[in-house]
């Protein structure tokens, strides 16, 4: 697959946007629209709030079709040109050269996975975004987790058909698998407690292998964040308090984390690697995680900025494992 780049540091049809660019692009539309408003402005859950099951009492009928009639074709116009504006800009912007038969590569073994952590995270929160705008719009709960659920893929899927068509590239079945995987850890969840409990986020920080080959892993810090898989890490938050008593006093806005990441990645060829003296290696992390989502606050906007937010890891103190220097204490981990 090609670097990764954004639309955060290019103009809209920009000419450097490539898939975690769609990916982080698509999420923050999905995630920032007014369309959440209304799932915004609810209180969060206290701790050990239980979870009422899905078959909780129904809007009155005229409520829903007059909110389906409003809200729903707006919905479903706004994230049809904005999805066909951004791949026709792919398209245009970096698969402008020559084109083959569609053909498939194996990129498994590249970059230690962490390129497939980048798709499973996409297409969680694309799907998240997605389920609460369709309920917002007055779609009924179950159908919503089911056409919302798989928006991530829907999204992020096609673009392996240009990479297919790209000698340098070629589509990835694996890729498609971790979109899928992203979108059902999404549904699942929401099926089964109408709620993330454990939530994937990223974070990143600055390495010296990127000024080794800024062409693939980045010259500015907006390119090395989105391109240098050697600063990314991805996380998986679980939110302890939802499954503890309601006399508990474990604050929810606290959470464990669990990451993952690596080093020394700046050729994808082992051989090459280890002939400019590098053996990538995988990091573990054991740390813990604000969730901004409970944090009690009246103010809808910044109810909807933690919402946002809640995609990444906050910086925390962290406890590392890794085979070269096996346990390492991280002071603050970024």
């Amino acid at each position: 697959m090609p670097p990764h780049f954004t639309l955060f540091t290019r103009p809209f049809f920009g000419r450097l946007l490539t898939h975690r660019g769609l990916s982080t692009t698509l999420t923050c539309v999905l995630l920032t629209t007014p369309a959440l408003a209304q799932q915004l402005s609810a209180p969060p859950p206290s701790a050990g709030t239980t979870t009422a099951p899905l078959t909780s009492p129904a809007p009155r009928p005229d409520t829903v079709a007059s909110r389906l009639n409003r809200r729903l074709p707006l919905l479903a116009a706004g994230l049809a040109v904005s999805y066909t504006g951004l791949t026709y800009a792919l398209s245009e912007g970096w698969y402008t050269g020559e084109k083959t038969k569609l053909h498939w590569f194996n990129d498994l073994p590249e970059w230690k996975q962490l390129d497939k952590a980048g798709h499973f995270w996409g297409a969680f929160h694309e799907s998240r975004g997605a389920v609460d705008m369709l309920q917002w719009a007055g779609v009924p709960e179950r159908r919503a987790i089911w056409y919302g659920g798989f928006v991530g893929f829907l999204l992020q899927s096609p673009i392996e058909l240009l990479d297919g068509r790209a000698p340098a590239y070629g589509a990835s079945a694996t890729d498609l698998a971790a979109n899928f995987l992203g979108s059902v850890g999404l549904i699942g969840q929401q099926l089964a407690w109408r709620e993330v409990r454990i939530m994937p986020k990223y974070s990143f920080h600055t390495t010296p292998y990127a000024a080794r080959r800024p062409n693939v892993l980045g010259k500015s810090l907006a390119e090395q964040y989105l391109k240098d898989y050697n600063g990314q890490t991805y996380w998986l938050c679980v939110d302890v308090g939802a499954w503890l008593p309601a006399s508990s006093r474990w604050p929810r806005w606290l959470q464990p984390a669990v990451g993952y990441g690596g080093q020394q990645m700046v050729f994808n060829d082992p051989a090459t690697n280890a002939a400019a003296g590098l053996h990538a290696y995988r990091q573990y992390y054991l740390s813990l995680d604000v969730d901004l989502r409970r944090i009690p606050t009246k103010s809808k906007l910044l109810r909807r900025v933690f919402y946002v937010a809640s995609i990444f890891h906050l910086p925390a103190p962290a406890l590392e494992w890794n085979k070269r220097r096996g346990f390492v204490a991280r002071g603050l981990y970024y």
